[in-house]
């Protein structure tokens, strides 16, 4: 009775295995093995852009599927921002998004909280920027363009793509550092504030290494000095704004990928794994280091922590700024 009971019990036991791994062997690659959509919340043509259009070439393979690059800008972002927070959470829409990810919520109310509704996957990458002139500023160095703003509050002005971008609160954190005030020229994007930078429309302007590395190597743009906590290898001769100033300064874009609330663990676990993969390849790296970005590739958790640390570092920089909220 017991031998026949034992052997029910292996049968059984065979019969689920067995359907079990069927079941798994008729699993898609990835859910419903529909494309993935990858929203990237800016124009074409910008350094998160040219990032995630890298990115996405390699990343549908290692996931058995297509990724699309999908672009929805408007308000520095939040509007794509608001479709991913919004998204259903089957693993076919993510972010791709940057550093105004952790501005905007300080300048503006929103209809969704970035914290709540959009769960961290990965940094991908920092990029510093480099505070540069036109080729006929009289300003040689930052010094002289510090000496030149203290004694003419209010005068000298600096050109972003908008307020909750990184350009803008870069050069916000600046004033503070160095107790000046600049007077601050919005445009509709970042590229048309590099081309007042250019004709010298504008005093000054913040702007990341892939955005302007063509014009200071062509000597249409006179790097002053580089966000970075470091020298960077593809422009050695330009001082940190720290080495110059004498205090600590550290601001860049970086790029990160989120998934909506709600999205399941394993399917974020998975996409992480998938883009570290890509994030390792040769290929990849190459190009991320020809623009002036630096891999990270965090883990979930690390990247939420750094988020809340930089939440908190744009917020004491609104604050002091005397920025109202919209």
């Amino acid at each position: 009775m017991k031998r026949r009971n034992f052997n029910a019990m292996l049968t059984a036991a065979g019969i689920c295995l067995a359907a079990i791994t069927s079941t798994s062997h008729a699993q898609p690659a990835w859910p419903e093995g529909r494309p993935i959509s990858l929203v990237v919340p800016y124009a074409p043509g910008g350094t998160a852009d040219a990032l995630a259009r890298l990115i996405a070439q390699h990343l549908g393979p290692k996931l058995g599927t297509s990724v699309v690059v999908m672009n929805r800008a408007g308000a520095s972002g939040i509007i794509g921002q608001q479709f991913v927070a919004q998204a259903a959470p089957d693993g076919l829409t993510f972010l791709y998004d940057a550093t105004p990810l952790s501005i905007n919520p300080h300048l503006q109310k929103l209809s969704f909280d970035p914290e709540q509704d959009l769960l961290p996957v990965t940094m991908v990458a920092v990029t510093p920027m480099l505070m540069a002139v036109s080729r006929n500023s009289p300003h040689q160095t930052l010094q002289d363009f510090v000496k030149a703003a203290k004694a003419s509050p209010g005068k000298l002005t600096f050109g972003s793509g908008g307020q909750g971008t990184v350009q803008y609160m870069g050069a916000e954190l600046f004033n503070q550092a160095v107790d000046i005030k600049l007077l601050h020229v919005p445009y509709r994007s970042g590229g048309l504030a590099i081309t007042a930078n250019l004709a010298g429309e504008t005093d000054m302007g913040f702007a990341n290494l892939p955005a302007i590395g063509g014009h200071v190597q062509s000597g249409m743009l006179r790097p002053l000095a580089i966000t970075s906590a470091q020298r960077h290898p593809l422009h050695p001769n330009v001082p940190t704004v720290a080495e110059v100033i004498g205090k600590p300064y550290e601001a860049h874009e970086w790029n990160g990928v989120f998934a909506p609330r709600g999205t399941s663990p394993v399917i974020i676990a998975r996409m992480q794994t998938a883009m570290k993969d890509v994030l390792a390849m040769s290929e990849v790296k190459e190009k991320f280091d020809g623009l002036g970005s630096r891999i990270v590739a965090s883990s979930p958790e690390e990247f939420r922590k750094f988020l809340s640390e930089e939440s908190g570092r744009w917020a004491n920089t609104v604050k002091a700024a005397g920025i109202k909220k919209e």
